[in-house]
């Protein structure tokens, strides 16, 4: 026997119910009260930026082969990232090279230049990269060089 408040559900084919639902409620279509917003969890979209950074970082330091840029880089690009590559630039025997910060900048519409602070232990280097959108919509590294490294300053 159902219990108090539950509805049954009728079979698809018209017959007896098969299960047990809530009971139905009107829907809620009213605006948030003033200082009481609709929460919506917030999903953080990745950059173009980022998803560079990340991706030249994962290249430099040998975990991905530099080939997996070949699709994601325009003009000297790849040739400048295949020479940087060869050193192992971000290769280290500890702690392995993450992104600490990216900033950018927007010189005109489609292209954008940006830095990544790359860290590693106590070690920091310097990236710069830069992105330019394609007739096809997507962003393609069209730069990208390395700072010196050097040790990094707590504080």
């Amino acid at each position: 026997m159902p219990a108090a408040g539950a509805v049954a559900a009728a079979s698809p084919g018209g017959g007896r119910p098969t299960a047990l639902t809530a009971p139905a409620r009107p829907a809620d279509n009213r605006p948030p009260a003033p200082g009481h917003a609709a929460r919506r969890p917030v999903v953080p979209r990745l950059r173009p930026t980022d998803r560079f950074a990340e991706l030249l970082v994962a290249v430099l330091s040998g975990r991905r082969p530099v080939h997996a840029m070949l699709g994601h880089t325009a003009g000297r690009a790849y040739d400048e990232l295949v020479h940087l590559a060869e050193r192992g630039p971000l290769r280290t025997r500890g702690a392995r090279p993450v992104v600490r910060d990216i900033g950018w900048c927007e010189p005109r519409e489609g292209a954008i230049e940006a830095f990544a602070r790359i860290g590693a232990g106590d070690r920091l280097r310097a990236m710069a990269f830069r992105l330019e959108l394609g007739r096809d919509l997507r962003w393609r590294c069209t730069a990208v060089e390395l700072g010196v490294p050097r040790p990094h300053r707590a504080g």
